[in-house]
């Protein structure tokens, strides 16, 4: 029953895919088919092992190799086509413009439109002056100006968009911070028409770096996290280390193990913000006793470029925090043996279909006795991965909701964000921390991330993929194994 669910929800994805790409001719099902490539060996890894058949490292590295090769390929497809797509594009700008200029030197001596069509001035909270001033940055070559309408402390400005939104931004800022110097910040947006906009609004509104008092919570937070992680070697030891300090080289490998996991997060998001001079504030970090951790509110210190740099430096941290845990667990299992010093039951492997498969993978027989010896580093492994999992949770302002917001815009991040905690509320029928979890979202990070300045440009496709497979991930390394696929598996006998 549950290798049919699957089945079906895949095959569900997989066609919600297409008919999202189908309208887009042969670009949207070049990138569709992108999508599918990256994800079919991961599909059809489960997939066997749901069948019984089990592949071995060398399997599934062809695997890998074979639908890298055939993803390249498509890619060289879909920028061929791209480009031809983009000089048919050009030629038609050319002659739009030729045909707007024609009509302007048609309607030079028409008398001026009443000033009825833009709103008061005075209701509008930016100076008379500054407003003129900002509407003359506006022209056809960029943004075609038709009506102004005040918004909160600035002012949205309809019209048509004239070439490519970054460049157009580009230009656009230019002339604003050579008028006005660094008083304003212009926005690119699509408003709810899907209809691109112009937004302005007060520097003050920037992103504010972190207070005194925040500050110091953060690194309170930190050395909470400390506490709590040497706790959890505690725990996974059999003892309370408070209760027995002196025992503190036992569980210190613990806890540097589940530090390095979440400062290399933290890390990969320090150092993708810094390509594209972006300025982060320190992270909070939220200490749990069962795993150390369960990772950091991270929030952005200053005005995003574009989606795709959301995309990157919500993306960085998993894949840097994920990479350290997965090498972790691959090395654990590979080193364990019988006399590895640490033994776990063998439902210990049920609770992650990634990690039971990878356990069968490496470990083959081993795991089907009831008690199995591994190496520590499997268990770090496995603390790490659900650390990072939960981070890519699609939902808010969490690295996963930060990365749908990029790909697929911000009415789609909140409708995964509602979901998310709806199955979070579900599974904490089962599961206490879902409930936990789900309160932190709910109180802390439910609101999609602001706006970056050009919220039109979306990430490629390859980026689109990078996070679906993620995402895919994600649910593999949190959803347990149920018992007659853990059966299959061998794994407990």
């Amino acid at each position: 029953m549950f290798t049919a669910l699957t089945i079906v929800v895949a095959l569900g994805i997989l066609a919600w895919g297409f008919n999202r790409a189908r309208p887009y001719g042969k670009i949207g099902i070049l990138a569709w088919l992108q999508s599918v490539v990256l994800m079919a060996p991961w599909i059809l890894f489960f997939g066997l092992f749901a069948a019984g058949i089990y592949l071995n490292l060398a399997g599934m590295l062809l695997l890998f190799v074979v639908s890298t090769g055939i993803y390249i390929w498509i890619g060289r497809q879909l920028r061929t086509e791209g480009q031809e797509l983009l000089a048919k594009r050009a030629a038609a700008k050319v002659a739009i413009e030729s045909a707007l200029s024609n009509v302007e030197r048609s309607t030079e001596a028409a008398p001026t439109p009443p000033s009825s069509v833009l709103p008061p001035a005075e209701t509008v909270s930016i100076p008379e002056a500054d407003l003129q001033t900002i509407k003359s940055i506006f022209g056809i070559d960029t943004f075609f100006l038709t009506e102004t309408i005040p918004y909160q402390d600035g002012v949205i400005f309809r019209g048509n968009l004239r070439g490519e939104p970054e460049a157009t931004l580009a230009k656009l800022t230019e002339k604003l911070t050579g008028q006005l110097g660094d008083r304003y910040r212009l926005f690119l947006i699509a408003n709810e028409d899907e209809k691109p906009v112009a937004i302005v609004l007060p520097s003050k509104n920037d992103p504010k770096p972190l207070t005194v008092t925040q500050t110091l919570l953060s690194i309170v937070l930190f050395v909470a996290t400390i506490v709590a992680s040497l706790e959890t070697g505690g725990i996974l030891l059999g003892f309370d280390f408070y209760s027995s300090p002196e025992r503190y080289l036992e569980v210190l490998p613990f806890s540097l193990g589940i530090l390095g996991v979440l400062l290399a997060h933290e890390l990969g998001h320090w150092i993708a913000a810094k390509r594209y001079q972006v300025r982060l504030n320190l992270p909070f970090f939220i200490p749990t006793w069962q795993i150390g951790s369960f990772g950091a509110i991270t929030r952005f210190a200053s005005l995003l470029p574009n989606r795709t740099a959301l995309f990157d430096i919500a993306v960085a941290g998993p894949i840097a925090g994920g990479l350290v845990a997965f090498g972790m667990l691959i090395a654990g299992l590979l080193l364990s043996h019988e006399g590895s010093g640490f033994k776990v039951p063998s439902q210990f492997f049920e609770g992650s279909i990634l990690v039971g498969t990878l356990a069968r993978v490496i470990m083959g027989t081993a795991i089907q006795q009831s008690i199995v010896e591994v190496n520590p580093l499997v268990v770090l492994g496995w603390i790490g991965l659900v650390v990072t999992a939960i981070n890519v949770m699609p939902a808010g302002q969490l690295d996963g909701g930060r990365v749908v917001q990029a790909i697929y815009g911000r009415k789609t991040a909140s409708r995964a964000t509602v979901a998310t905690i709806v199955i979070l509320g579900l599974a904490s029928l089962v599961n206490p921390l879902a409930l936990y979890w789900a309160i932190v979202i709910v109180v802390l990070q439910r609101n999609p991330e602001r706006p970056s300045l050009n919220e039109l440009s979306e990430p490629d496709d390859a980026r689109a993929a990078i996070g679906l497979l993620i995402l895919f991930l994600m649910v593999t390394i949190l959803l347990p194994l149920t018992p007659s696929l853990a059966g299959r598996l061998g794994i407990g006998g």
